[in-house]
């Protein structure tokens, strides 16, 4: 099942707070980007976000869902509607995600 766009507007919304949150439309689903680095994406219709140390604090009681079969494990974030904590997670978890990947030059 793929994931709505209005899902994605509603937790676009939510994250307003942040400058520089960017997403990319991949096979149905939606990769987020924090200030160029992936954070997680929207996986039928669920929010999904890499479990980095700062993540696993704001969230330790949260499920780990694959995102689609063969992935690697994300946290689940359910609690959508509070937008200053998604906004502080969020944010805290920066610094502990990878460097995007440079491109390659055809």
């Amino acid at each position: 099942m793929a994931s709505t766009k209005e899902y994605l507007d509603f937790v676009l919304d939510q994250l307003s707070n942040l400058d520089e949150i960017t997403y990319r439309p991949m096979m149905g689903e939606y990769i987020l980007y924090y200030r160029g680095k992936i954070v997680g994406g929207i996986y039928d219709d669920r929010l999904l976000i890499k479990p980095v140390k700062a993540a696993v604090s704001y969230l330790p009681n949260a499920r780990r869902e694959l995102p689609y079969p063969g992935a690697k494990e994300m946290l689940l974030v359910e609690e959508l509607d509070d937008k200053s904590f998604l906004t502080k997670l969020i944010d805290a978890m920066y610094d502990q995600l990878p460097a995007p990947k440079p491109k390659k030059n055809s």
